[in-house]
C-alpha cells in the first residue's frame, strides 16, 4: 500500500512539474514572442508648414457660476469634412465603434452618425475604396454582430476585425491559463450573460468574457484620406460621446506612413490591400512630424523625457499615467530643475460606473510626495464623462516637442502589447500648433473661462494608501485593466 501511495505521489508531482513547465513556457512565449512584421512602426521624419498641421480638441466642462455643462467638439466635425472631401479612398482604424451604453445615460449617437456619413459617401461614390479596421470588442469578442459595422458591410464598405492573437499578451498570469484551456472553445454562440459594455448591448457568452479578461486591443484611432490624416485619442462610441479628447490633423507624406502602419494590421487579420498614397512628396516647412506606433512611441517618449533639462518644461494632459519608467523619468526630470505640470483624469468613473481612482490617484500622490510638490498636478473636473487625452508637451528654448494620439502612459499601451498610434511633432515655439496647445493648456490650468480643473490636494484621502498598495501589486503582477 505504501509503495502504491509513493508512486501516486510521484505521478502527481510529475504532473505538477509538467503543468508548471507548460504554463511558464506559454507565458514566456506569448509575452516575448516576435511581433508581426510591420508592428511597432517608426515612420520617416517629414517637414510640413503651419497649414498642414492642426490641433483639434473636444472639451466637456462646467460653466462658471451656474455649473451648466458645456460641450466643445472639433474632432469628428473635421472627420465628417474629410469624408465629404475624399475622392480616392477612406481608411480608418478605430477601437470603439458602437452605440453601447447603460440605458439611463443620454448620449449622442456618434457611432450611428459616423456610419451614416460613410454609407452616404459610398452611395454617392460607389467605386471609392473604403476600409474600416476595428477591434473585436465591438462584437463583445464574438458574442454578436456589431450593428453599425454590419451596416457598413451591407453597403459595400470593407470592415476588418483585428486578429489580436498574434500580439503579445499583457496579462501573463491569466493569459497562460486562457491559452492553455479556454481559447480552443472559441467565442461564438448565443449570449446569455449581461453585457459588460452597456445595458443596451446584446448579451455575451461566458467564452467571450474569458477572452475579455485576456485584455488586449487594437486601441488605435486613425482616420485617413488622400487629403489628410487624423491621429486621435477619441472613438466614435456613444458612451464616449462627451469625453474630452485631442487629435492632430496632418497633411502630406505622413499620410503614406499611416497607410503603411495599417497594412500589417490588415494583413494579420486577413484584410485587403490598403491604398497607396500618391499625393505631394515635396517637403517644405519648419515643423517636423513623425508617425510612431506601439513601442516606438515608448522609446521616443523616454528619450525626450530623459533629455529635458533645467529651463525646459513638461506639460501633460493624460487619461492614464502608470508606467514605472515614465514615473521615474518625471521624478528625475523634476530633480534636474524641469518644470512639470500634469492635468489628469481622476479615474473616478467609466461610462457612468464608479471607479476607485486607479492608477492616477496613487501615481499623483507619489509624484507630489517624492518631489515635495515641485511636480504640479491638477485634476480635471469630470462628470459622467472622462478626461481622455494623451497629450505630452515639452517646451525647450525656441522649440517644442509634442506627442498626441491613442497612447496612454501605461505598460499595456507603451510596451508593444496594444496596437497604438501617435504623432510626434517638433515645432518652433512661435508656430501656430504650439501656440494652440499653449492656449489650450493654460485655459484648463487657470480655469480661464470655465470650471475645468481643481488642485491636486482636493482628491487626496485615507484610501490613497490602499490604492497605492493595489496599484503597485497590479503593476508587479501585470493584472490591470489599464
Amino acid at each position: 500500500m505504501a509503495v502504491k501511495k509513493g508512486k501516486k505521489k510521484r505521478w502527481l508531482y510529475r504532473l505538477l512539474v509538467l503543468f508548471v513547465a507548460v504554463y511558464a513556457g506559454t507565458i514566456l512565449y506569448h509575452t516575448y514572442k516576435p511581433l508581426p512584421n510591420g508592428i511597432s512602426y517608426k515612420g520617416k521624419t517629414h517637414y510640413v508648414n503651419e497649414n498642414d498641421l492642426r490641433f483639434l480638441s473636444d472639451l466637456t466642462y462646467r460653466e462658471k457660476g451656474t455649473g451648466k455643462r458645456r460641450v466643445e467638439q472639433s474632432i469628428y466635425p473635421e472627420i465628417y469634412r474629410m469624408i465629404n472631401d475624399a475622392r480616392q479612398f477612406i481608411v480608418a482604424d478605430i477601437f470603439l465603434f458602437n452605440g453601447y451604453h447603460d440605458k439611463g445615460m443620454k448620449m449622442p449617437e456618434r457611432s450611428k452618425k459616423l456610419a451614416d456619413r460613410l454609407i452616404e459617401k459610398k452611395e454617392k461614390e460607389p467605386h471609392m475604396k473604403m476600409i474600416i479596421i476595428s477591434d473585436p470588442i465591438n462584437t463583445s469578442y464574438g458574442s454578436h454582430e456589431a450593428a453599425d459595422l454590419k451596416r457598413l458591410q451591407q453597403h459595400g464598405i470593407q470592415v476588418v476585425f483585428t486578429n489580436l492573437d498574434p500580439l503579445r499578451d499583457p496579462t501573463p498570469l491569466y493569459s497562460g491559463i486562457w491559452r492553455m484551456f479556454f481559447q480552443w472553445f472559441g467565442q461564438g454562440g448565443k449570449g446569455w450573460l449581461p453585457n459588460a459594455f452597456g445595458d443596451n448591448a446584446p448579451k455575451m457568452t461566458i467564452r467571450s468574457y474569458l477572452e475579455l479578461f485576456n485584455i488586449k486591443a487594437n486601441h488605435r484611432k486613425t482616420f485617413v484620406t488622400e487629403n489628410g490624416a487624423v491621429i486621435a485619442s477619441g472613438n466614435p462610441h456613444d458612451a464616449s460621446g462627451y469625453h474630452s479628447n485631442h487629435a492632430f490633423w496632418v497633411n502630406g507624406p505622413v499620410i503614406g506612413d499611416v497607410l503603411k502602419s495599417e497594412q500589417p494590421v490588415s494583413d494579420m487579420s486577413n484584410g485587403p490591400k490598403l491604398p497607396v498614397y500618391k499625393g505631394k512628396t515635396r517637403e517644405k516647412g519648419e515643423i517636423a512630424v513623425q508617425l510612431l506606433t506601439e513601442g516606438k512611441v515608448y522609446s521616443r517618449v523616454m528619450k525626450e523625457l530623459n533629455a529635458a533639462k533645467k529651463g525646459d518644461s513638461i506639460s501633460m494632459a493624460m487619461f492614464y499615467l502608470a508606467d514605472r519608467k515614465v514615473v521615474h523619468a518625471l521624478e528625475k526630470a523634476s530633480r534636474r530643475g524641469v518644470r512639470i505640470r500634469l492635468i489628469l483624469d481622476p479615474n473616478r468613473n467609466a461610462f457612468g460606473h464608479k471607479k476607485i481612482g486607479l492608477p492616477n490617484q496613487p501615481v499623483a500622490r507619489e509624484l507630489a510626495k517624492k518631489t515635495d510638490g515641485k511636480i504640479q498636478i491638477r485634476w480635471y473636473k469630470t462628470g459622467a464623462e472622462q478626461f481622455h487625452p494623451k497629450l505630452i508637451w515639452i517646451e525647450k528654448q525656441g522649440r517644442s516637442i509634442l506627442f498626441d494620439g491613442s497612447t496612454n502612459l501605461t505598460d499595456r499601451n507603451l510596451d508593444d502589447y496594444n496596437l497604438e498610434t501617435n504623432l510626434f511633432v517638433e515645432a518652433p515655439n512661435q508656430a501656430k500648433i504650439t501656440k494652440d496647445i499653449r492656449h489650450y493648456f493654460e485655459r484648463l490650468w487657470t480655469n480661464k473661462d470655465g470650471n475645468f480643473t481643481m488642485p491636486y490636494k482636493k482628491r487626496e484621502g485615507f484610501t490613497i494608501y490602499l490604492l497605492t498598495g493595489i496599484y503597485r501589486l497590479q503593476e508587479l503582477l501585470k493584472l490591470t485593466t489599464y
